[in-house]
């Protein structure tokens, strides 16, 4: 029960102190900063007056202040590349929701392009956040250097940078690759194609490697010869040969987009040699790959077999039925918080990269 008596002149003045809510409550003021304090032990009855008194006299904690003397904001960081991909809507939306669960807020810094990342960092840095997520970008070992040197640990999201200093945690893309394959295979395929998304990022990059070791070692052909990027676009391997299998092709999205794909997929269905089965670098990709199929007249799965990459909500909308590879999204991002918690409790501990395996969801427009 608050004290009455040891009512001070400030009830409802915006000017209320921790003593002032303490007088009122009738206890310590060490008891009303544990009330304040997310996760500090506190007797409920002593929470009650607390929180009885603070309502009366319109007290709000000043967490500026409260920063000052611990250091620490209890904000985290979040960098996202691409907002409206839904895919990465909902990664953020759990990071919210299991970040507030700890006692942390989240600041998010929504960037338009890759480009934008670094200056996007630099910002992130100046409002003192605790710690830093960054999902779909990837960072320069000078940049990592940086946050290093503010004291701000990073964690990577579906990302990582060989050589770089950043700790990162990721689906296990070339596994993943290499479950298409298999399954495509599986079902009688032999003239397979790849449409790529950003052809710079790890994700891509491993999707596409799993991808194709997996074909190279069915095959028993070590003298399958993936080209550069740069020549992608001249034919995805220059010699193939042998079990029935043809040379795969590859086609360029170029962004982790439904219009990508679209685009990417009438110009691969427009060729004189027909893909009887596409990998999609991304959903969205494969989505777009889909209707565009359909358009120009092919059955799918009968005529041509379309897989993607993520298991966003929409591939299992009845119009869809979109066979994917699913990210274990819950536990990417449980092990990236537990990742960044320990690197802001440990700012000595080594760099960690993890890779969570994936898992093949078969549906309608496989066989």
């Amino acid at each position: 029960m608050v004290d009455f008596d040891n009512s001070p002149d400030k009830i409802g003045s915006p000017t209320a102190s921790q003593i002032d809510v303490a007088k009122l409550a009738g206890v310590s003021q060490a008891a009303v900063s544990r009330t304040f304090t997310p996760g500090a032990s506190v007797a409920p009855a002593t929470r009650d007056k607390v929180l009885a008194a603070a309502k009366m006299l319109g007290y709000r904690p000043n967490a500026i202040a409260r920063s000052l003397i611990t250091h620490t904001t209890n904000i985290i960081g979040i960098v996202l590349v691409r907002f409206s991909n839904p895919f990465y809507w909902h990664v953020f939306k759990q990071f919210t929701k299991k970040l507030q669960q700890q006692g942390y807020w989240t600041l998010l810094f929504n960037v338009a392009e890759d480009e934008q990342v670094e200056e996007t960092l630099l910002t992130a840095l100046q409002y003192q956040v605790d710690g830093i997520i960054i999902t779909s970008a990837t960072l320069s070992s000078g940049l990592v250097d940086e946050c290093l040197r503010a004291g701000t640990p990073v964690v990577l999201f579906n990302r990582y940078v060989l050589g770089a200093r950043a700790n990162a945690v990721c689906c296990d893309n070339v596994a993943g690759g290499r479950m298409v394959a298999n399954a495509l295979l599986a079902s009688g395929h032999r003239r397979l194609a790849y449409i790529a998304g950003e052809e710079g990022s790890s994700t891509n990059r491993d999707r596409e490697q799993g991808f194709i070791e997996r074909l190279k070692e069915h095959r028993g052909d070590s003298t399958m010869v993936v080209e550069s990027f740069e020549h992608r676009e001249q034919g995805f391997a220059e010699r193939v040969e042998g079990a029935g299998l043809e040379p795969p092709l590859w086609e360029r999205a170029g962004q982790y987009t439904y219009e990508a794909g679209l685009a990417a997929a009438r110009r691969l269905l427009e060729r004189d040699d027909l893909p009887d089965a596409i990998f999609c670098a991304s959903d969205l990709i494969a989505m777009g790959a889909l209707d565009q199929a359909r358009l120009m007249g092919f059955k799918v799965p009968d005529d041509l077999a379309i897989i993607g990459f993520d298991d966003i909500d929409m591939t299992a909308w009845p119009n869809y039925n979109l066979s994917t590879v699913r990210q274990p999204v819950d536990r990417m991002v449980d092990t990236t918080i537990a990742t960044l918690m320990n690197a802001i409790e440990h700012p000595e501990s080594d760099t960690v990269m993890k890779w969570l395996q994936p898992t093949l969801i078969q549906r309608g427009t496989t066989r």
